[in-house]
C-alpha cells in the first residue's frame, strides 16, 4: 500500500512539475521566498489593525510567531526522523523532472505548506466575522506550497502533510487565542 502511494506521489509530482516552463522559473523562485510576500503580510496586519486595534494586532503577531516556532520545530523533527529525500535528489526521477532549485535537506514534510496553512487558517478564523472575502487568503498557502513542487524540492504528499499539520496548529492556536480573550475582555 505504501509503495503504491509513493508511486502515485511521484507520478503526480512529475505531472505537476512538468507544467512548468523556463519562462516562469524566476517568478516561481520569487514566489517561494517569504520576503517577496511582505506587502501581503502588511496588508493582513492592516486588516487586523483596522478591525481590532493595535493591542490585538500585537498579540496576534505574538501568536503567529509562536505558531511558526511550533510548526518549524515539528517540521524539523519529522525531516530528521523520516529522512525522505527530495525529488531533486531522487535518483529514480531527478532526470525526468525540472529541477529549478537544488537543496540537500530532507523533504517530509513541507515547512512552506505547514507555516503558510497554520498562519492563514489562524488569521482566517479571527477575521472571518469582519471580512466577507477573507477566505481568499488561502490562495497564499496554495501558491506558496505549489512553488515547492514547481521547483522540484517537494512531493505532493509533503505538501499535503504540511497542510494537515499546519491546519492542526492553526485550529489549536485559535482555540488558545479564543480562550485567552474570553478571560481578558479588557483589551
Amino acid at each position: 500500500m505504501l509503495d503504491k502511494i509513493i508511486a502515485l506521489d511521484k507520478e503526480l509530482l512529475i505531472f505537476l512539475n512538468g507544467l512548468g516552463s523556463p519562462t516562469f522559473d524566476n517568478l516561481w523562485l520569487m514566489i517561494t521566498k517569504q520576503f517577496y510576500w511582505t506587502p501581503f503580510f502588511l496588508f493582513l496586519a492592516y486588516l487586523v489593525y483596522k478591525k481590532m486595534g493595535i493591542k490585538k494586532l500585537g498579540i496576534i503577531i505574538l501568536f503567529i510567531a509562536v505558531i511558526l516556532l511550533c510548526c518549524n520545530t515539528c517540521v524539523e523533527f519529522f525531516k530528521t526522523s523520516v529522512h525522505r529525500i527530495r525529488p531533486c535528489n531522487d535518483s529514480e526521477i531527478k532526470h525526468i523532472i525540472r529541477i529549478v532549485h537544488q537543496t540537500d535537506t530532507y523533504s517530509f514534510f513541507s515547512g512552506h505548506a505547514s507555516n503558510s496553512m497554520a498562519t492563514m487558517l489562524f488569521l482566517y478564523l479571527i477575521l472571518k466575522k469582519y471580512y466577507k472575502y477573507i477566505f481568499l487568503i488561502f490562495l497564499y498557502p496554495l501558491i506558496f506550497a505549489y512553488s515547492r513542487i514547481y521547483l522540484g524540492v517537494h512531493f505532493p504528499t509533503d505538501i499535503l502533510m504540511g497542510y494537515i499539520f499546519g491546519a492542526s496548529f492553526g485550529v489549536l492556536f485559535y482555540a488558545v487565542y479564543k480562550k485567552y480573550f474570553s478571560k481578558i475582555k479588557a483589551l
